[in-house]
């Protein structure tokens, strides 16, 4: 099982990029909740606003739709479910994305080969309630109050590289992702059978995968842009290929006194301790401007890396567009 895994960052100074609807418990009727997380910290309750996965994935799914001319598959509505045609051949997000088509004996489904974890604050974080009125009516104005956030947001994806263009048809529940209906579907693109598995041609398959890493520096997206203008393209990235599921990266970026804080010495001691199955070089991205104080600690991080001579492949630092497009030529099928 290979896998593209990554980690980024989301710079939000003044946002609020998903929300949660009516806050019951406000002082006007109509106050628009952000989406948050709140546990017990050293302070006390601590707050984390947060992007939830289904958002941070309808922005990907849309970029690749706008910059890559993805052709995404119409959603149809039954009653209260809905689903979409449920066809990898012609739509490229049924592929990526996954499905699931519950009708009678020929439900398929698919899981998504791309997995998203919600994004996140780094740190605890204040909320702003934001009160204003409508009053550009005769009569009494209207009050309503929004909330947003300052801070920084953090997520992790990957990418499983074997399952992209690969389509079962084993009759089990959870594999069965196609059915032989679709066969002059696949007959159409060059798809072969081996066994219970339909793939696609490697062009396709090399396509689709470089095209979901590329349209990272493109995302878009989010609630309320109109008042809160938002960059939600990622100002710190790290990329790699691993020979695995597991993410590597997960545990790397912490709070220290409410200030963003790089553990590299977590990020060493996995580098050092996964080297056989990372297939990679490490790719670290970062946008000037965007907590610049870290760059003397990636530059160190790199040299220590180089003296020690543990970890054979190289790291890699540049813009994020530089090493998105540079990581996208070394992938491994």
């Amino acid at each position: 099982m290979k896998n593209i895994i990554g980690l980024l960052l989301i710079d939000t100074p003044h946002s609020a990029l998903n929300n949660a609807g009516n806050d019951i418990g406000a002082r006007t009727e109509n106050t628009i909740a952000v989406k948050k997380i709140t546990k017990k910290g050293k302070q006390g309750y601590e707050v984390y606003p947060y992007i939830s996965a289904q958002a941070f994935r309808y922005w990907w799914r849309h970029t690749l739709s706008e910059r890559y001319g993805w052709n995404l598959s119409p959603i149809e509505r039954d009653k209260k479910i809905a689903f979409t045609k449920a066809n990898p051949f012609k739509y490229e997000d049924d592929d990526v994305f996954g499905y699931m088509r519950a009708q009678s004996k020929d439900t398929v489904t698919r899981i998504s080969p791309l997995k998203c974890s919600p994004l996140v604050s780094v740190i605890p974080t204040s909320i702003v309630d934001d009160y204003g009125v409508m009053a550009r009516h005769e009569g009494d104005p209207v009050p309503y109050e929004h909330q947003f956030y300052s801070t920084i947001m953090e997520g992790v994806f990957s990418l499983d590289v074997d399952l992209v263009g690969r389509f079962s048809m084993i009759n089990k529940t959870g594999y069965k992702n196609i059915t032989d209906k679709m066969k002059e579907e696949w007959e159409k693109v060059g798809a072969i059978v081996k066994e219970n598995v339909v793939e696609l041609p490697k062009s396709i398959r090399e396509k689709r995968i470089k095209d979901t890493i590329l349209a990272i520096p493109y995302m878009y997206g989010g609630a309320k842009q109109t008042l809160h203008l938002t960059d939600v393209t990622p100002k710190f990235i790290i990329l790699a290929e691993i020979n695995g599921g597991n993410h590597l990266f997960m545990n790397i970026v912490q709070s220290e006194k409410g200030i963003l804080k790089i553990n590299f010495e977590a990020l060493k001691e996995v580098l050092y301790d996964y080297k056989e199955d990372i297939l990679t070089n490490v790719y670290i991205g970062k946008r000037k401007g965007f907590e610049d104080e870290i760059e003397s600690d990636i530059n160190i991080f790199i040299k220590q890396v180089k003296e020690e001579r543990v970890f054979e492949k190289e790291i890699i630092f540049n813009s994020i567009n530089t090493v998105i497009s540079q990581f996208v030529e070394e992938i491994v099928l």
